[in-house]
């Protein structure tokens, strides 16, 4: 791991998105909160939560973080058709969240295929990545457009 111990305690916030791209009847279903599994968003977001809490078991060399928040949102997207998915971590610490809202976002995105999968084995996870981070050394970071 690398060695923080003489970094100054910042305030550090990472949010990463991803999307899970489904058939329109999928998305319906999972909507009118009908699918077979039972609650698919609730599942996801609750899932997501504790995976971010979990990436230093998940990711070799992360550190253990406290974090202080976690937020995982998901959306319709009619257009796509399917749902995104959007993670947020924060903690005032010594290092940076990045990976926690990573897995945050890919952990919730696999619960969503997960609990609906009977409905559509077709569903693709795709563009999972870090939209914004702030704070540490490197500063602040955005993806222009999104």
């Amino acid at each position: 791991m690398v060695d923080v111990g003489d970094k100054t305690p910042t305030r550090r916030t990472a949010t990463a998105r991803g999307k899970v791209v489904m058939k329109p009847e999928t998305l319906q279903l999972i909507l009118s909160g009908n699918a077979a599994k039972g609650d698919v968003l609730g599942a996801a977001r609750i899932a997501g939560i504790m995976a971010a809490k979990k990436t230093h078991d998940l990711i070799p060399l992360c550190h253990p973080l406290a974090l202080e928040k976690v937020q995982v949102e998901i959306e319709p997207d009619m257009s796509l058709p399917g749902l995104i998915v959007t993670a947020t971590a924060r903690i005032t610490g010594k290092t940076g969240v990045e990976m926690e809202a990573l897995t945050a976002a890919s952990v919730s995105c696999l619960t969503i295929y997960d609990m609906a999968k009977a409905a559509d084995k077709a569903m693709v996870l795709t563009d999972i990545r870090l939209v914004e981070k702030t704070g540490g050394k490197s500063g602040d970071f955005r993806i222009e457009g999104d």
